[in-house]
């Protein structure tokens, strides 16, 4: 365990005017609370908030969240509390501990509703002080380099967490280091043949060729004297993990995989960045389409270089990073760079992204009511990379890879993406699906009257646009609903001699609890809620003496108020035929036609049967019989037959084939029927048509209760 002393130390070399004292306070106190405590390895508890206090000191932090890492398990492991630390060591230290508390008690594996409503709470965390999460990174870091200690289920579980997303959301907030030996170590554990694959690999090719690194390291320094700018190279092979994830994308073997090697070139000026990058193109071959700007259009989290491709020695492709020394520092940091000291004072680099504005960014205009979408969107932008396209008048719009022109419309507005109709790309008109590339100028043509379409949430990649799409769908079905809610409430009331207006539907709205008479029409055309319910509602008795339909949620007689019951799959029992129930354990009541064969298996269970039979009354048709139908091979038959079920008022629910041979067809027609009559009706009319060879009722025994 790192000693009090030797971790001030770490702290004193980049903020030689820390505050000491306040660490050894919180070195003391910590130690005290987890005395007695002991980790899965067997080490004393505290080795762990001291490690992840040492890791943050890498990232030059600030005390007070050096002292959080120290503490961030009192609240939650020890007999410690948020007043405690507050009266101890100030109310920002206690803020930012019982943050990172509450970030360790979500439960972001859980089930997708949960996890949406759990990464909405860590991102509330996150806005609140970005210094938590920057803890909970640390923490969950630490917890992985020792991972193994634990139990292989809770190893899995961490590790697909840390993948799926503290990974992620390392590399979305600039720290890329981190992300990469999270997803590594993550790696180790889910995979490790693959892993162990990869390294042994890796040191076949290092026989094979030598150390690769170092002499194109010595290459390109060669190449910067030449030219006289100064730059540090460094060069280094990428992460198993980044090497595997390539070949599954790329479908490639790992003799075929290019650009496993990456270097670093980091200077004083952004000038020198061109300069070094025009080097390095003259000396080798630049990759087409492998190459980005992100100083001339930086990512959101403030980072900014120069990324090219090119063919280095003996062929083998390398990528190149060129950047200043102060854009490496927020490369490293990522929007940690905000927190960090050089010398003694908070660093003031002006690549550094303000946090408070990353998380606004992160999280613009997400639609606070439904969490599902939060989700979405979060993860879509922690897990892409973006590309920058351009509007006519030469404005920027980053947009996440493989954004569509519909996403580039609601990115502009919500207003022009709704009546969007097609799209420009560099002056041609192109598909709305269209893929956008970086560097194009894309022209959104709109109309109006266009309203978004279902299909479009299938078209577009990022979180706004498809919850702009999923709202405005909401409102437009919203708007048929009551429409159609209104002429059926009309039908109704008219039914029982009144009138439907906006008086008494408000007054049968507020009875059934609902907010308005909108609301409730809504619902009518829907079908969520019956017409003759909301008549009931005002005028009972009118309502009961002119019934003439059954309630078809209740069209049995004879069974108690609190029995449930559903209709037999093998038999389909229809209004008009004698019917018995049987009782099943936690499943009510199943109603058979007094003729099935599978009542033969409850003759000695006489206890189980109930008498029924079904209510008298005009049934609605919506109890599904299959039928069994051989018919001819030729045009035009099925639509036939289909329309002629359609003649008898009668609706088709479902259609599959069982047979097809060159001549005839063998299917199974499921048709929605009132009662009996119903039935011989359709059955009816359909022998007589000259095509259909044979009809009959099917009746499938292997579909018992």
């Amino acid at each position: 365990m790192i000693d009090v002393e030797d971790l001030i130390a770490l702290v004193r070399n980049y903020n030689p005017r820390c505050n000491a004292d306040l660490i050894r306070r919180a070195y003391a106190y910590g130690l005290k609370m987890h005395e007695g405590q002991f980790r899965k390895s067997g080490e004393p508890y505290f080795t762990h908030p001291v490690a992840v206090a040492a890791i943050l000191t890498e990232q030059r932090l600030d005390d007070a969240t050096i002292v959080t890492a120290l503490l961030h398990d009192t609240i939650e492991d020890t007999r410690s509390t948020y007043a405690d630390l507050a009266a101890e060591f100030g109310e920002e230290v206690a803020e930012l501990v019982d943050g990172v508390t509450k970030l360790t008690n979500l439960q972001l594996s859980s089930t997708e509703s949960q996890q949406a409503e759990n990464f909405r709470k860590l991102f509330m965390a996150m806005s609140r002080d970005l210094r938590v999460i920057l803890v909970k990174l640390a923490d969950r870091l630490h917890n992985m380099r020792t991972i193994r200690s634990m139990s292989p289920e809770k190893q899995a579980q961490k590790a697909r967490e840390t993948m799926e997303i503290y990974a992620p959301l390392a590399g979305r907030m600039g720290m890329q280091w981190m992300r990469e030996e999270l997803e590594d170590l993550a790696f180790k554990v889910l995979n490790p043949e693959a892993r162990n694959s990869i390294m042994r690999r890796f040191l076949t090719l290092q026989r094979e060729t030598g150390d690769v690194i170092h002499q194109i390291s010595g290459d390109i320094r060669h190449e910067l004297e030449k030219a006289r700018i100064e730059a540090d190279v460094f060069g280094r092979a990428k992460k198993p993990y980044s090497i595997w994830r390539k070949m599954q994308e790329k479908d490639l073997a790992f003799s075929r995989l290019s650009d496993i090697y990456g270097f670093r070139v980091i200077c004083s000026s952004v000038a020198d960045c061109y300069r070094i990058l025009g080097v390095i193109h003259q000396r080798w071959r630049a990759v087409p389409g492998r190459f980005k700007d992100y100083i001339s259009q930086p990512k959101n989290n403030g980072y900014r270089s120069i990324h090219t491709t090119v063919s280095g020695r003996d062929g083998k492709r390398v990528e190149v990073q060129i950047r200043t020394r102060e854009m490496h520092e927020v490369a490293e940091a990522g929007v940690a760079a905000h927190w960090s000291y050089r010398e003694g004072v908070r660093a003031v680099n002006p690549f550094a992204v303000d946090p408070a504005k990353w998380i606004a960014a992160l999280t613009e205009r997400l639609d606070e009511g439904d969490t599902d979408e939060f989700l979405e969107h979060v993860k879509l932008e922690m897990y892409s990379d973006q590309v920058f396209c351009f509007t006519p008048k030469g404005d920027v719009i980053q947009l996440p890879r493989g954004a569509t022109p519909l996403d580039f419309a609601y990115a502009i507005h919500t207003r022009i993406g709704n009546s969007c109709v097609s799209a420009k790309i560099d002056g041609i008109r192109v598909p709305l699906w269209t893929r956008l590339k970086n560097g194009q100028s894309v022209e959104i043509i709109t109309a109006e009257g266009q309203r978004p379409q279902a299909s479009w949430i299938d078209i577009v990649t990022t979180g706004r646009a498809k919850a702009a799409i999923r709202r405005s769908l909401r409102e437009e079905d919203r708007g048929r609903f009551v429409k159609l809610g209104q002429e059926l409430a009309r039908a109704a009331f008219d039914h029982v001699g009144k009138k439907a207006t906006d008086k008494a539907l408000r007054t049968a709205a507020k009875m059934l609890g609902l907010s308005d008479e909108n609301d409730l029409l809504a619902r009518v055309g829907s079908a969520e809620l019956p017409a003759r319910r909301v008549v009931e509602t005002l005028y009972p008795e009118l309502a009961q003496a002119v019934a003439e339909e059954v309630d078809s949620g209740r069209p049995v007689a004879g069974l108690t108020a609190d029995q449930a019951f559903r209709r037999a799959n093998c038999c389909q029992p229809v209004p008009g035929e004698r019917i018995v129930g049987i009782t099943y354990r936690g499943q009510g009541v199943v109603v058979h036609a007094i003729d099935c064969p599978a009542l033969e298996e409850f003759e000695d269970q006489t206890s189980r049967w109930v008498d029924l039979h079904w209510h008298s009354g005009r049934h609605k048709p919506v109890f599904t019989v299959s039928l069994d139908l051989t018919i001819s091979n030729d045009a035009g038959v099925l639509g036939r037959i289909c329309t002629l079920i359609g003649e008898q008022k009668a609706n088709i629910s479902d259609l599959r084939f069982t047979d097809r041979k060159p001549d005839f067809y063998r299917l199974i027609v499921d048709v929605d029927l009132r009662d009996v009559e119903h039935l011989h009706m359709v059955m009816t009319a359909l022998e007589a048509e000259t095509d259909v060879a044979q009809i009959s009722r099917h009746r499938d025994l292997t579909r018992r209760p």
